[in-house]
């Protein structure tokens, strides 16, 4: 029992695996596993702290912060807009004592450190980081102001700018903290899927059963998992049986029975029967800690179209700080307005332009389109694979398993002799299989069973090498053989024979004479039909690879009306037949189970790794399908073109956004009497980014057999 007393976990570490996360309390999508600054402003990280009473983590603590800011700045900023001169002269009232502008000076200084203290912080941050970008822009602009502001206090001729400070610093605390609860709401994917994860599991020692954490377990322990709660770690049922809810890892909704020396995954949720559990291994090695690992890193990993933004979003600080500037010596010289007019115009340029809309265009969409994807059992390992898929032109399906069940069930039996019924030569076939683990032999056992028919014991079984196998049954010689058998032994096919070319055939023949056959196939499976017609509507080319004969594979391919088929292709010759495609000019991407198909994985441009459960070892692909549903391979290229949409729709409104405003802050069109004043500039960069945070959160995986 020793062995759970030096535990040493971290306050995320029970959920996650062992692994803290620190986030950016400026930029909440961007996380990683060890302290440090942020790479896009230079501020110090946080670590994601859970509130277990609330389920709360970092992004929570941090829309709290905003939201107590926000309200503290609008108590302190009413007092403010009355003592201000310029709001008295437009609405004619009069509110002035000794000392006024010195109280209007202090309220105001509060609201310039307290409110704008997550602004300025993000200026120094950005500037220590040599990446100056919207923070500096939001910390130069208010600066400015409250500098001018106070020069005005203390002696300087001009008018005041402190209310201005004051709403700006409001509205831009507004529009954090509505954007922050957007953001939060696409990172909760994530800590959904770390919530999955039970922080402490029923150990079994001996008679006893005690709570330990669920990050000190160890390959071999058992645990004991009740009814209704969340599997502790991936391990094989020793004892019991249940119906487990996998939905949240596999996006398979239908509840999967599982009983004894069946595997389980950590993080599915039992149904109503108590089991035990022998971990196989650590909570860190967990099938649930590498998706959380392979959706953190997924998060994180800059794709091309995410490094055009941030391009395009440094250079936008760029311009904004030097039409803010250009803005400013125009007014003040050519245009001949007052020092207070053209500090206006250049703080309500510099505010507009904040690149904040753009830097979140992409990251967003990264952020909720990698957590759903993990929820519907898409794993993505490389973002630019990802956003990819929407090139793709044909498709290479490897047939087993994907588009084919993977297992040979029985399609048809045939007696040849009115002796023996269907369920006979089924029953006799079954008792010479019933050792064997070969896929015919299952695919016979299991008919039997479904026909329920009682297997009977044979004596002197042999193997006839690589033709079939013999024994005797209730007294009868019973073989099992192919087609090949009969005609090396002179036995001739009987009249009414015939074979279907995506069949494998096996004969009974019951003390020499053919009794009957049985025709085997690796069943295609439903969902194929709409996948391959689905690729069509989408103008997507689909092809079958496959080892076994050209027949089999024509079969298949006719049957799903595929483009075309390479046949008998050994697993090096793979490789060959994408780059022969990539050569013809085709998109390719790839379907393989990620062992032998690891180099046309890595070939073809985007790599599929098709696998059930707990074996993502596919390194070589860029995504990995949990389930081995063709369907699923089409949801994704679906899912990569509707999240490719969405990061160029952000893109445009944000880039779009800035063209028209900056003209319009600047003063262009002043002569006319129209003019953005600072607190407006405020307004529509907030709802400029809102539009963003709106429209990444409307980003949906839609099945595709859903139009």
């Amino acid at each position: 029992m020793e062995h759970h007393n030096h535990q040493h976990h971290h306050q995320v570490s029970e959920n996650n695996g062992g692994n803290d996360i620190y986030y950016c309390p400026m930029h909440p999508y961007i996380t990683k596993k060890e302290p440090g600054n942020c790479p896009e402003c230079g501020m110090k990280l946080e670590k994601m702290v859970k509130d277990s009473s609330e389920h709360k983590y970092g992004h929570g603590k941090m829309v709290d912060d905003f939201k107590k800011r926000f309200w503290i700045t609008l108590i302190i900023t009413i007092p403010v807009i009355l003592l201000s001169p310029m709001i008295q002269h437009w609405f004619h009232f009069n509110l002035s004592f000794t000392g006024s502008t010195y109280l209007l000076f202090t309220l105001s200084t509060v609201v310039f450190i307290y409110g704008g203290s997550p602004f300025l912080k993000g200026l120094v941050g950005e500037l220590k980081n040599g990446a100056p970008g919207m923070m500096t822009l939001i910390g130069v602009a208010i600066s400015v102001a409250y500098i001018y502001s106070v020069a005005t206090v203390f002696g300087l001729q001009g008018m005041d700018f402190f209310w201005e400070l004051c709403t700006l610093i409001l509205i831009m605390l507004l529009g954090h903290w509505l954007e922050m609860k957007s953001v939060a709401g696409a990172s909760r994917e994530l800590e959904l899927l770390v919530q999955l994860m039970p922080s402490v599991a029923h150990m079994v020692h001996g008679e006893h059963i005690m709570d330990v954490k669920t990050d000190s377990l160890k390959e071999g322990d058992l645990i004991l998992i009740k009814p209704g709660e969340n599997i502790a770690a991936d391990g094989i049922i020793t004892e019991g049986e249940s119906y487990i809810n996998e939905s949240m890892l596999t996006g398979e909704s239908v509840p999967v029975r599982k009983q004894k020396d069946e595997k389980v995954i950590a993080g599915s949720i039992n149904g109503n029967g108590s089991l035990k559990v022998s971990v196989a291994h650590s909570s860190k090695d967990s099938y649930l800690s590498r998706v959380i690992k392979l959706v953190n890193d997924a998060q994180k990993a800059k794709s091309k179209t995410q490094l055009l933004a941030d391009k395009a979003a440094r250079t936008l600080t760029i311009i904004a700080l030097l039409a803010g500037v250009g803005t400013f010596i125009f007014w003040l010289t050519a245009g001949n307005q007052s020092l207070v007019f053209a500090l206006e115009r250049m703080v309500t340029v510099i505010v507009i332009c904040c690149p904040h809309a753009l830097g979140l265009a992409v990251p967003l969409v990264v952020a909720i389109s990698t957590s759903l994807s993990a929820k519907n059992g898409l794993l993505i390992k490389n973002r630019t694979a990802f956003e990819n898929a929407r090139k793709i032109t044909t498709i290479i399906f490897d047939k087993t398993g994907t588009l084919t069940i993977g297992k040979f069930e029985v399609v048809r039996i045939k007696s040849l002799l009115t002796t023996y019924d269907d369920k006979e030569i089924i029953r006799l076939a079954a008792a010479l299989e019933q050792n064997s683990e070969h896929p015919i032999a299952t695919g016979i056992l299991s008919k039997a069973k479904e026909l329920s028919a009682t297997i009977p014991q044979t004596n002197d079984f042999k193997a006839i090498t690589g033709k079939g196998v013999e024994a005797v049954v209730e007294g009868k010689n019973i073989k099992v053989v192919s087609p090949g058998y009969l005609s090396e032994n002179k036995i001739l096919l009987p009249e009414n024979y015939s074979s279907n070319i995506a069949e494998t055939i096996v004969f009974v023949i019951i003390n020499n004479q053919p009794a009957g056959y049985i025709g085997l196939a690796d069943k295609i499976r439903p969902e194929s039909y709409e996948a391959i017609q689905t690729l069509h509507a989408n103008g997507i080319k689909s092809v079958l690879l496959t080892g076994d004969n050209a027949k089999v594979a024509k079969s298949v391919s006719d049957e799903l009306n595929m483009d075309g088929f390479f046949a008998e292709v050994l697993p090096h010759q793979k490789l060959e037949k994408i780059k022969q495609l990539q050569h013809d000019g085709e998109f390719v991407a790839m379907t393989g189970d990620g062992v032998n198909d690891a180099p046309a994985l890595a070939q073809a441009d985007v790599g599929i790794a098709v696998g059930s459960g707990s074996d993502i070892a596919a390194e070589t692909a860029g995504i990995i399908l949990v389930n081995s549903n063709p369907k699923d391979i089409v949801n994704l290229i679906l899912f990569g073109k509707a999240t490719y949409r969405k990061m160029i729709q952000n893109l445009g409104w944000a880039t779009g956004y800035n063209v028209i405003a900056l003209p319009l802050a600047a003063g262009v069109l002043f002569k006319w009497g129209i003019m953005l004043s600072p607190a407006a500039g405020a307004v529509l960069m907030s709802l400029s980014t809102i539009v963003v945070a709106i429209n990444a959160k409307m980003l949906r995986v839609k099945p595709a057999n859903k139009k």
